[in-house]
């Protein structure tokens, strides 16, 4: 970083300062021919223009190669990449995507909300990177590990040269002898060793393997907190599906229903107890049904798309739902409980304590970074002029390396580590208090999505006894068809009403699982129960 922007700012001067140098060499010219008489004025020879055009090109070039190092160049921190735990919160959003396995069957195949889990843990694309990346901490930790296990290597190595001693220094030398030639050789050796290394002492070595040790744990516990949120998707994903499947049965049936009160007044109309206003009404409520009929279909399709793309089912395969939503009154929770519960359990609120492990460590490897350290090295091997003529010979030390300056380097990283430190603790923190807000919304939600559905199941019965009222009132001739029209409504509002309360139950139960760390245990066993 420090050569490109020096680089970079030299050829910015170089850029400022050719112009100027070639207009005041171009400038001084012009005054010297405004000496000369005006006949003799002319514009400037080709030599001039020739070479204000190599400066021109000259100060675009380096201009653009100052400005590509200045760009290219990354810092360390985007090398770096952050922390992998805390990276896993960014996958969240690939949650919706799969990689899909195997092709289309022209049969459907029944899909119960336990293989559609099963497959969203094999196939969703959140999972898959998240297992990505706890390999990827799996190797971070290995090489911080590498620096402090043995290192063995052996080499074999056979050489010849010639050397020239006056490019060497000693030309003035071999002149004191005449006739001694200036290039000796060829001559070679050959060398075949073993090599053994050590570090013994080196404590910010050994913070630096602590460290990355909880960043694999965490980033294992984030792998866990993914499968938490692939089960709450593809859960999600399910009810919302089945929820459209419902929505066009009771679609359907509002059709039958509008066409069997059409019929009726048409039969009525024939033999002359209705007047025509009440076919025309009835066909209207039946066209109207219609429609609705075609848009739950189109929705139910597309439901189906979207839960394929999230379990990696291919988007041509067409499934059978085996399941129905399932409804039970909610048991008494207390917010006390529950949260916890989502202290101990939470895999993310897990993951985020061993990123704060892992920070206190690099801010003690910083501070090691001062203190001595002591290795050790040998090696034995063979060396002569050829294979045949080679000696064993070996070596050995130990090297005691002392710090005494290091141009700041200490300081800044102590200040570095420091920083991540303070930013691992604000961020546990602020996740506490979000686990707390998911946890009570979380019961609110459960709350008030079971009144609902209490409510919704009782406008139900209420909007069938009275469209069974109105049509015996129809049919008696009593009133016109208009009851019956506004009947029909009530029951489909009152059906959808119950529909989307039952889904929101369902879904208020897994997103409480989900807050409080077993979204995959409380959503199998939930349903398993049904």
């Amino acid at each position: 970083m420090r050569q490109n922007a020096r680089y970079n700012y030299r050829a910015r001067a170089l850029c400022l300062y050719l112009p100027v140098a070639f207009c005041n060499l171009s400038e001084t010219r012009s005054r010297a021919r405004r000496i000369e008489p005006p006949d003799k004025f002319k514009d400037e020879s080709p030599m001039d223009r020739r070479r204000k055009i190599f400066a021109a090109v000259l100060c675009i070039t380096l201009a653009a190669i100052g400005g590509s190092a200045q760009t290219v160049a990354p810092s360390r921190n985007s090398i770096a990449g952050g922390s992998p735990g805390l990276r896993q919160n960014s996958f969240q959003n690939q949650t919706m995507g799969s990689v899909p396995t195997g092709t289309a069957s022209p049969q459907p195949i029944p899909l119960s909300l336990a293989d559609a889990i099963e497959r969203g843990l094999r196939q969703n694309l959140g999972l898959l990177l998240s297992e990505d990346a706890q390999l990827s901490s799996q190797g971070q930790l290995w090489q911080a590990r590498s620096l402090l296990l043995p290192d063995f290597s052996a080499r074999i190595s056979e050489n010849a040269q010639k050397v020239n001693l006056a490019a060497e220094g000693f030309a003035k030398i071999v002149a004191r002898f005449p006739g001694f030639p200036l290039v000796v050789g060829p001559f070679g050796f050959f060398d075949a060793r073993v090599a053994f290394s050590q570090s013994l002492v080196d404590f910010k070595l050994l913070a630096s393997e602590r460290s990355s040790r909880q960043n694999a744990a965490a980033v294992k516990l984030s792998y866990q907190d993914m499968r938490e949120a692939v089960v709450l998707v593809v859960g999600a994903k399910y009810l919302e599906t089945i929820a459209a499947a419902a929505r066009v049965d009771t679609a359907d049936a509002q059709v039958q229903s509008a066409q069997a009160l059409y019929n009726q007044a048409l039969d009525m109309r024939n033999v002359g107890i209705s007047a025509g206003i009440d076919v025309l009404r009835a066909q209207v409520e039946l066209q109207s049904r219609r429609q609705q009929l075609i848009a739950a279909r189109n929705d139910f399709a597309k439901q189906k798309l979207a839960l394929a793309r999230v379990i990696g089912v291919p988007l041509g395969q067409d499934f059978i739902f085996t399941e129905k939503i399932p409804y039970e009154p909610p048991e008494p929770i207390t917010v006390e409980e529950s949260l916890e519960q989502a202290l101990k359990s939470r895999p993310d609120f897990q993951a985020a304590l061993s990123q704060v492990g892992a920070a206190e460590q690099m801010v003690r490897a910083a501070a090691y970074e001062r203190l001595p350290s002591l290795s050790i090295y040998a090696d034995y091997g063979a060396i002569g002029q050829t294979p045949s003529t080679a000696l064993g010979t070996f070596t050995t030390y130990a090297a005691l390396r002392i710090p005494i300056f290091g141009g700041g380097r200490a300081h800044g990283d102590a200040q570095v580590a420091q920083a991540e430190l303070n930013r691992s603790r604000q961020q546990l923190e602020n996740l506490r208090a979000q686990i707390e807000q998911d946890v009570r919304d979380g019961i609110l939600d459960l709350q008030a999505a079971a009144d609902q559905v209490s409510v919704a199941m009782s406008n139900v019965d209420l909007a069938g006894r009275t469209l069974t009222q109105a049509r015996d009132r129809f049919a008696s001739g009593a009133t016109d068809n208009i009851e019956v029209v506004q009947a029909q409504e009530a029951v489909a509002s009152a059906n959808e009403s119950y529909i989307s309360s039952l889904y929101a139950y369902n879904l208020a139960r897994v997103e409480l699982a989900r807050a409080t760390g077993s979204a995959e245990r409380g959503f199998r066993q939930y349903w398993k129960e049904k």
